[in-house]
Formats: C-alpha cells, structure tokens, sequence
C-alpha cells in the first residue's frame, strides 16, 4: 500500500546507503555538511510520515512496520560510521564514548526481539514520553556530531596534549555529551520494557 506516508518511510530507508556514502571520508567537510542536509531531511521524514498517517488515516500495517526498521537502520548505519571513521573520540576519555554508540545499538536489538516476542502474545509495548526523548536525544547527538564534521573537522585523538581546546569542538563536544544522555534513558527505557516483557515469561 504506497501511500504518502509509506514512500516517505521508505525514503529514509533508500537515502541511508547515500548518508553513509557522504559520512565514510572523515575530513571531507562538505561531504558532511551534505550529510548534515539530508541527515535533517530524514529527520524530517521521520517526524511527517507518523503524522500524516495518523490525520489522514493512513495507518497500515506495512508501515507499522517499516517505521521502526527504518528509525533503526538509520541509527544504527550513522553509529557504525561515525564510530569507525573515529567521530566518537574525544578529549580525555578517547574512544570510550563508542560504549555510548554500542549501549544504544544493543538496546534497540534486544528491544526488536522483546517487541516480536510479545507480539506473539498478542501484548502491545506502548512507546512511552521517556522512550520519545531518548529518539529525540539520539537524533540530535548524531546530527551534531555530522555537523561537527562539517564545521570542525575530524575530533582531536586520544591525546588530551593534541586535542584544541573545547571551545573549538564544542558542537562535537555538545553531539558526545547528548549521545550519553540518549545512552543513560536508552538504559531506562530498556530496562522498563523488559519488565514487561518478563511479566508473560515462564
């Protein structure tokens, strides 16, 4: 059923390999502030094809389907780049934010087995306003560390002796500091859905 909403859900799906393609050469600046445009864009798409289901009555099951699969193969494709062209480094820790990027990936995987588990069941898990913040959070810590891309370069190494001051990484520092808040409700909101989940386990 290819109604608006639907297109808009796969469009995000078919721009992920595109996204990916501009994220892959760390110190191309324009390449990540193309990253950055089509990033928002898919935000975009995000937002709009749950609302316009939802007003027009457009709710399917195909993208009942689609949406999440969508939300997490952007996710997950922006994290694995990022991590390994070295975006989640920074000063004084390094690389110990990639624990950030891989909380967040675990969660999403164990939650899409909780999900196909209760559905089984026939128990619906409602997203709740905790669980919204966390995709809120998560989208704006990977937007400004692409952004970050654009404006400041590739983050400094795990030498704090070489990093520049923080002052002139701080959108990377502000997309490093919200990727950890989306990780600690990831966290929360994981461990409410496993409640539960366990309720109707043997």
């Amino acid at each position: 059923m290819m109604t608006l909403p639907n297109i808009l859900t796969l469009s995000r799906i078919v721009a992920v390999p595109l996204l990916a393609a501009l994220l892959w050469w760390p110190e191309w600046r324009l390449g990540y502030g193309l990253a950055v445009i089509l990033y928002g864009l898919m935000a975009i798409t995000d937002y709009f094809d749950g609302y316009l289901a939802r007003s027009s009555g457009a709710v399917s099951k195909l993208g009942i389907f689609l949406d999440p699969i969508a939300d997490k193969i952007m996710v997950a494709s922006v994290i694995l780049v990022l991590t390994a062209q070295g975006y989640l480094r920074g000063p004084y820790v390094g690389d110990l934010h990639v624990i950030a990027g891989l909380i967040i990936l675990m969660r999403e995987i164990a939650v899409s087995g909780l999900r196909e588990f209760l559905a089984g069941l026939q128990v619906s898990v409602p997203v709740t306003k905790l669980a919204k913040w966390k995709t809120t959070l998560q989208l704006v810590a990977l937007g400004a560390l692409i952004l970050g891309g654009a404006v400041e370069g590739p983050p400094c190494s795990i030498d704090a002796a070489q990093c520049p001051p923080l002052i002139d990484q701080w959108i990377h520092t502000v997309g490093l500091v919200s990727l950890w808040a989306a990780a600690i409700l990831t966290l929360i909101t994981g461990w409410d859905y496993l409640r539960v989940g366990l309720k109707h386990m043997d």
